[in-house]
């Protein structure tokens, strides 16, 4: 499934990027700008450095040349220059722009079935696999969860949990469900071969033998998979788990699925929620997004057109 982009799509994305550009040159971090509007801090710098480029292109800002735009400070050291060229700014929308990709189930299927046949860690990567587009969690936020976020102390699945503040990459509370019977069976599998490894136990009659505070997701030698800061500007708190990002990678060559991608879980995890009528607010929610043109610039929902609306009313 594939959705066009229209000019109003890119309007709303650009203003929004304008948006970020102002508060950035006003002082705020990637990281505050990132949390304010419930993206990435990578899509921030994105976002920032690509409208700032073009505003050095299209209107010229003064003393400022195009490949000074990608640098946070000298935006800042000519931020009024920068003021005074948005007045006259008209954004313009991407040249060659691809549609977003959306995997279709049978794809989704047969990526599964071709990790399963490649993987040595069958359940762990499948479970990995099927936690992306059950969820839409990125794979920081994936690193992070433990087994009572899945788990209740009896064992049974959380069928409707919380992505603790300290877990999502924004740091905000956010709802999480669990509501795929492939994740479950990938997971209790997994849960049986960690028991039968000695890896992150608790007590025999609680949390199906696991310790609920350890990592839903361990090394092959049961241990957390790292995560550590990753050093951007000065008074940010980033961080990446690079085991697990290596892991996702190796999955997807293993899928070979064109566009495969973290990114193309959450658009598949979209469009599935717009087909059973979801509005941007509640796709918003599940993927940790504050403001609904920032769910727009994702994948636009689709729009019925006047004659499907008004055809057979009465």
């Amino acid at each position: 499934m594939q959705i066009d982009e229209t000019a109003g799509w890119h309007s709303e994305g650009a203003k929004l990027s304008i948006e970020m550009l102002r508060a950035v040159i006003d002082g705020d971090t990637y990281e505050t700008v990132a949390a304010r509007f419930g993206v990435s801090r990578t899509a921030v710098e994105r976002r920032i450095k690509s409208i700032a480029v073009q505003l050095t292109q299209v209107v010229g800002v003064d003393g400022l040349k195009e490949e000074g735009a990608a640098f946070v400070r000298r935006l800042r050291l000519h931020r009024e220059a920068i003021l005074v060229a948005l007045e006259d700014f008209e954004p313009q929308p991407p040249v060659g722009a691809r549609p977003a990709r959306v995997l279709s189930p049978s794809e989704v299927t047969q990526g599964a079935v071709r990790i399963k046949g490649r993987t040595q860690r069958t359940w762990h990567d499948l479970a990995l696999y099927y936690l992306l587009f059950a969820t839409g969690l990125r794979p920081l936020e994936i690193a992070r969860l433990e087994v009572h976020d899945y788990l209740h102390a009896d064992g049974s699945v959380r069928r409707e949990s919380e992505l603790r503040a300290e877990v999502a990459i924004n740091g905000k509370l956010r709802p999480l469900y669990f509501s795929s019977s492939r994740l479950d069976e990938a997971l209790e599998a997994y849960f049986l071969e960690r028991c039968d490894l000695g890896h992150g136990l608790g007590t025999p009659d609680c949390y199906r033998g696991l310790n609920p505070g350890s990592r839903l997701f361990l090394s092959p030698c049961g241990e957390p998979y790292r995560i550590a800061p990753n050093n951007g500007e000065p008074g940010q708190n980033r961080f990446v788990c690079r085991a697990l990002l290596e892991i996702y990678r190796k999955l997807f060559r293993y899928a070979e699925l064109k566009g495969l991608s973290a990114q193309s879980a959450r658009l598949t995890l979209m469009s599935r929620m717009y087909e059973r009528g979801a509005d941007e607010e509640q796709v918003g929610i599940i993927l940790g997004i504050g403001e609904r043109s920032a769910v727009r610039e994702l994948l636009p929902r689709p729009r019925p057109t006047l004659a499907e609306l008004l055809d057979e009313l009465v």
